[in-house]
């Protein structure tokens, strides 16, 4: 049998998707510069993707001088080929996605931004989403029941994340209360009133008041609900993310606007092992978009 120098049987050379795609690339835009721009990569890993297909093919496929950069004929046979194999083969490979459903699970809220995420997620893969609210800290990512979850706050044990996006606090009080007459509030000033605290899927805690100058706990709540409709009868002030006060009414509670307040961080997260290969290609689209 005769066997091509890389190893694979039968002479076929051992190459990867991502190497035609940037061999493609670079033919196209006439430029390694502009080639990884539009691949979102780095130039050095673009111009080693080409090289490798080259050392793969045993031939040079692309002529390069300082001024441009251009197809040898071998070059241009195989981009021809490409065009029309090329999307076959990326279709070939999104088959197993379309039955796959990815479970994105979120708590109480799910921010806006991640429409565009989840578009560019299923057009680029061919999968579903399917959208799972949990009451619960890690949105049933612990539990299997969500494969990737949107999580505000610090990264907990147990996941891997990406930052989304930071987000404002702002102050949730009755509209019975003086406070409700306010415009603004001080973030210091919240250390003297007595707080609800969502203790499963809230964000904000006496422990990031400075020690010594803290909140009282006035109750507890189990879930955004319980939270709202405690700070609707009274019982304390509530701090939560600033999209509430954009998508969320209540009759009894009135939004007022927090300043010197930390910012939310909100993340995309996956389990720290064994996270679903869909779960994973959605947090790299995340760091290269």
């Amino acid at each position: 049998m005769n066997e091509h120098p890389g190893g694979v049987p039968g002479g076929v050379p051992d190459v990867g998707l991502r190497q035609l795609r940037c061999f493609t690339a670079v033919v196209e835009e006439r430029s390694f510069t502009y080639a990884a721009a539009r691949l979102g990569m780095g130039q050095p890993a673009l111009t080693r993707a080409v090289q490798s297909l080259e050392e793969a093919t045993g031939s040079r496929l692309l002529e390069r001088t300082t001024r441009r950069v251009a197809p040898t004929p071998a070059g241009q046979r195989l981009y021809e080929e490409l065009g029309a194999l090329l999307p076959r083969l990326e279709d070939a490979l999104r088959a197993p996605c379309r039955e796959t459903v990815l479970r994105l699970g979120f708590t109480w809220l799910l921010p806006e931004a991640c429409a565009r995420l989840v578009e560019d997620f299923k057009a680029a893969t061919g999968a579903g989403v399917r959208l799972v609210r949990r009451d619960a800290a890690l949105a049933g990512l612990d539990t299997g029941e969500t494969d990737v979850a949107v999580l505000r706050g610090a990264e907990p044990a147990g996941v891997r994340s990406r930052i989304l996006f930071h987000e404002d606090r702002v102050a949730a009080v009755a509209r019975s209360s003086p406070l409700a007459r306010r415009r603004v509030l001080d973030w210091p000033e919240l250390a003297a009133l007595p707080l609800v605290v969502n203790t499963v899927s809230g964000t904000t805690r006496p422990e990031l008041w400075p020690e010594g100058d803290r909140p009282a706990v006035a109750c507890t709540a189990g879930n955004f609900d319980e939270w709202v409709e405690s700070v609707a009868a009274g019982h304390g002030v509530g701090v939560t993310p600033r999209s509430a006060a954009e998508r969320y009414t209540h009759p009894g509670v009135r939004f007022v606007r927090l300043k010197n307040a930390p910012q939310v961080p909100v993340r995309l997260a996956v389990p720290a092992k064994g996270a679903h290969p869909l779960a994973e290609r959605l947090l790299r689209m995340l760091a290269t978009g």
